[in-house]
C-alpha cells in the first residue's frame, strides 16, 4: 500500500535522476563545444576537430570536476604554441556551458 509520503519520495528521486542526467548531457555538450573551440584555435578542422572534441569529452571521465578537461585543453593549446592561460579557458568553459544548456534544452523539447 503506497502512501502520499512514498509517492512524494519517489517523485523527488525521479526528478533528481532526471536532473542528474540532464546535467551530464549539458557537461558533455559543453566539453564537446570546448574541444571544437580549442581544435579551431589549434588550426584543426573537419574530422581532426571532431576527434579532438571527443578526446576532450573523454578527458572529463579521468577525475571528478572540470580540472581534467581544463588541464587537457590548456596543455594542448600551450603545446600548439597558443599564448593562453587557465583563466581564459575557464571563461570559455563558462560561456560554452550556457550555450550547451540552451542546446540540450532545445533538443529536450
Amino acid at each position: 500500500m503506497s502512501t502520499t509520503f512514498d509517492d512524494r519520495k519517489k517523485s523527488f528521486e525521479t526528478k533528481f535522476q532526471k536532473d542528474q542526467e540532464l546535467q551530464f548531457k549539458v557537461n558533455n555538450r559543453r566539453n564537446r563545444l570546448l574541444g571544437l573551440w580549442a581544435a579551431a584555435e589549434m588550426g584543426k578542422s573537419g574530422e581532426a576537430a571532431d576527434a579532438y572534441a571527443k578526446d576532450v569529452v573523454m578527458a572529463d571521465f579521468d577525475k571528478p570536476g572540470d580540472e581534467d578537461v581544463l588541464t587537457k585543453v590548456l596543455t594542448d593549446l600551450t603545446a600548439a604554441g597558443k599564448a593562453i592561460d587557465a583563466a581564459a579557458v575557464r571563461k570559455q568553459m563558462t560561456r560554452l556551458l550556457d550555450a550547451a544548456k540552451e542546446q540540450v534544452m532545445q533538443e529536450a523539447k
